[in-house]
């Protein structure tokens, strides 16, 4: 039996003595994190707030099995943002849909759920109306002709279904008692209704795509509700999609369970306490990426030569070389040499031991 299946559903019950103590450190962790960040300054914070959600975009698409281009997801964010990150990248709409609910979700936390709102966020994960090649629903709830809403596995003809959601019948009620309970005044603390948030609507899964999106979309609004706070200094969704297996697991088992969420809730808030201690690197970054300019403040770098180092500084993927360059920037191949000559002699750029045709090049950081 599904608990949504249960005649108490959805009376959820935890133990709130259990949590207790792991709730207090998550509190503790959240207000040390929000408070360090507070004395970085107004741009570091900016850089911070970009950086963890290109990655709150990246890795909740990866979840689903969706690979963004992190210069789109990063070029995107920066212009809603009203940041400059240098060249404008021709971002696709797909992109733009999952940006528009993150911002949408952190940004306007106070503002009330609805049955439009999510409709909204739906539409603008699935511009084309497909969900690869396949035509669904989209800014509305699944419906009957879609069939049985079902998470399978396993090959063609043996298939195991790990969890079947309530029928399309019953998904006016659910989504109106949800949307209820979101907008009220909450009887425990926002951090356990965000993990609350996540699990129900991951249960009730209302639309034929997304629905996992659009969860973590929600915890991350009740997190922002939690903190009060639109800036956003850790990626929840990063800890998920690195701890993935587990995340499948546990809600299975959950949702086959009791309505007793404590064991959600207690992987829930470890997940986040996670996220949190691991946001640490990003801070680093950030504040590396600070040191790097301030100490070389008297010096002169034309536009192509600070998009690809502000690049590097942000995590380029693979190695760069001078084709490479000449890709990113736009240029020639005889530019880009040029660009990446001054910047050896001026020991900004170190030469890879590897010679030839396959000579790449990396930054070196101030001490």
């Amino acid at each position: 039996m599904y608990i949504h299946e249960r005649n108490d559903w959805p009376k959820f019950q935890w133990d709130q003595a259990r949590l207790a103590v792991l709730l207090a450190e998550v509190r503790h962790r959240q207000g040390r994190r929000l408070g360090r960040m507070e004395g970085l300054g107004f741009r570091l914070r900016g850089e911070a707030t970009l950086t963890t959600l290109t990655q709150d975009v990246m890795k909740t698409s990866e979840i689903e099995g969706e690979k963004l281009d992190p210069e789109q997801v990063r070029s995107s964010l920066a212009r809603k943002l009203g940041m400059d990150v240098g060249s404008a990248i021709r971002v696709g709409r797909n992109v733009e849909g999952i940006v528009e609910v993150m911002l949408d979700a952190t940004r306007n936390h106070n503002a009330p759920l609805s049955k439009k709102r999510l409709f909204d966020w739906h539409a603008a994960l699935f511009p084309t109306g497909r969900s690869g090649m396949q035509s669904i629903v989209v800014g509305g709830w699944r419906t009957a002709s879609s069939g049985p809403m079902q998470v399978v596995s396993g090959p063609l003809g043996r298939e195991k279904v790990h969890y079947e959601a309530p029928s399309s019948d019953r998904l006016n009620k659910e989504m109106t008692g949800f949307i209820n309970w979101f907008n009220a005044v909450p009887e425990t603390d926002l951090v356990v209704k965000s993990a609350l948030a996540h699990f129900w609507f991951v249960t009730i899964h209302p639309f034929e795509d997304g629905n996992g999106r659009i969860a973590r979309a929600l915890g991350d609004l009740l997190l922002a509700r939690a903190e009060q706070s639109a800036q956003r200094f850790y990626s929840l969704s990063a800890q998920i999609q690195q701890e993935r297996n587990r995340y499948y697991d546990i809600l299975e088992k959950s949702q086959k369970g009791s309505l007793d969420v404590t064991p959600w809730i207690e992987w829930y808030l470890n997940c986040l306490q996670h996220a949190i201690v691991g946001s640490e690197q990003t801070l680093e970054a950030v504040l590396t990426k600070a040191r790097f300019w301030e100490a070389y403040a008297g010096q002169s770098f034309n536009d192509r030569q600070r998009e690809v180092i502000n690049r590097l500084l942000d995590g380029f993927e693979g190695k760069l070389t001078s084709s490479k360059w000449a890709k990113l920037t736009k240029c020639s191949q005889d530019t880009a040499l040029r660009d990446i000559s001054d910047l050896l002699e001026r020991q900004i750029l170190d030469k890879d031991e590897a010679g030839g045709r396959s000579t790449s090049y990396r930054l070196r950081l101030p001490k």
